[in-house]
């Protein structure tokens, strides 16, 4: 039966592992009605819409 031979230690386990989880960039997309970039598949912030739909009612301040 295969065993280590020594214990991996924390660092070298946590170097082997560092990379694995990291993405490049979230993915953000234009709104296609005001042109602010916002991630994927969520309610625009600046103007409310998503899939071309007013979600969310916003106050001009």
């Amino acid at each position: 039966m295969a065993v280590p031979k020594r214990k991996v230690s924390k660092a070298r386990r946590d170097k082997r592992r560092s990379s694995v989880w990291k993405l490049e960039l979230p993915g953000m997309v234009k709104c296609p009605k005001c042109g602010e970039y916002n991630l994927a598949y969520r309610v625009c912030r600046a103007c409310g819409t998503y899939a071309g739909k007013v979600v969310v009612e916003k106050k001009d301040a």
